[in-house]
């Protein structure tokens, strides 16, 4: 498959993204070149056009179809299993969110929980601290709060909402700390 030097910019930028937020590159360029092709892609296109092993394609694919960003589509007369992304930006903004919460903020969370509650009957630490411990328990109870009270949400109330951000915070006011 051959890429348009835009095409070849977005993918090349789309991994350097990927690994400032945790993501392999190689799992990033080739959602964002599942994300672009306009037909369905076999794991040797995908090899061949990101000039990539077909090992690591393959492990990228298990990794990006563990998240539900890729999902596998047949092709009439083609026994190979070819690739597909999700289209809806809005559905893969979900995902992506959904699966970092899953990952990285729930198993926080717990552990966070759990020492709250030993942090109670931990003579050895300073009230500061346990003070410290509890603002990031209560800071990310909130964020995730939040997101389940949005999460629901149909694209086109989370863009009015989004978009009302700025109006929101002056109706508001200044915070006042």
């Amino acid at each position: 498959m051959d890429l348009s030097p835009t095409e070849q910019k977005y993918i090349l930028h789309w991994g350097e993204k990927g690994t400032r937020w945790g993501v392999n590159r190689t799992v990033a360029q080739i959602h964002a070149l599942l994300f672009l092709a306009s037909e369905p892609l076999h794991a040797e296109q995908i090899a061949d056009t990101l000039a990539v092993a077909r090992s690591n394609v393959s492990n990228s694919l298990k990794e990006l179809q563990s998240w539900g960003l890729v999902k596998v589509a047949h092709v009439m007369g083609d026994r190979r299993d070819h690739f597909v992304a999700l289209q809806d930006v809005w559905e893969i903004f979900r995902v992506i969110v959904e699966e970092r919460k899953r990952r990285e903020i729930d198993p926080t969370l717990s552990v966070l929980r759990q020492c709250a509650i030993e942090a109670e009957d931990d003579r050895g630490m300073q009230p500061a601290t346990r003070e410290r411990m509890a603002q990031v328990l209560d800071f990310l109870e909130l964020l995730a709060g939040s997101y389940d009270d949005y999460r629901h949400l149909p694209p086109a109330t989370l863009k009015r909402f989004i978009t009302m951000g700025g109006k929101v915070a002056k109706l508001l006011g200044k915070d006042e700390r």
